[in-house]
């Protein structure tokens, strides 16, 4: 441990140390707050995927060809607690989570589609600016392994391109914006 420094004006001191890092991780995964399903009418529809089984398509012909275009609806959750590491500069996680995306019927029966492991690493990195506390999350990795049931997913590549965009376009905006506040006084 490192003491605090002494300050002889109003400072701001902010300290996280990994274990209040990973506890607050264990609870949230241990709650089970790491999961989120998301359905088709959730996804805006300017967004160039929609969440349908014609869309999927492109990924999959075999989802179009037996359920055509049908809503689908996709489960995310983590596979393990996050960990998260404590560093001078930054703070790094990793996330090891799942997303099995399904196709909904017009009886309301979910038909598994495909599952697919979704690995990332993200650093989350404070900055100061003229008196302002900020900061910025960068996706560092993502490592995409397929785990096939039910139907097959042969562009995996593309689908990893896919997710790749989306966490980029509206992921780590997101987390910049909800997490790092870029005007505090």
């Amino acid at each position: 441990p490192t003491p605090p420094p002494m300050a002889h004006e109003p400072t701001l001191l902010l300290a996280v140390t990994e274990f209040v890092a990973n506890s607050a991780a264990f609870t949230y995964f241990t709650a089970g707050a790491l999961r989120r399903n998301i359905s088709s009418d959730m996804i805006p529809r300017r967004f160039p995927l929609q969440l349908r089984t014609k869309s999927m398509g492109v990924f999959s012909p075999q989802l179009q060809e037996l359920y055509p275009d049908q809503p689908m609806e996709l489960h995310l959750w983590a596979r393990q607690q996050p960990l998260l590491s404590c560093h001078p500069d930054a703070l790094h996680g990793t996330l090891l989570s799942s997303a099995e995306a399904f196709v909904v019927l017009p009886n309301a029966t979910r038909v598994p589609a495909f599952l697919l492991n979704i690995d990332a690493n993200v650093t989350g990195k404070p900055t100061i600016t003229r008196n302002r506390l900020g900061g910025t999350v960068r996706l560092t990795g993502l490592v995409p392994d397929p785990e096939l049931h039910g139907l097959s997913v042969p562009q995996v590549k593309r689908l990893e391109t896919l997710l790749k965009f989306a966490l980029w376009l509206f992921g780590v905006p997101r987390a910049n914006s909800k997490c790092c506040p870029r005007a505090v006084p």
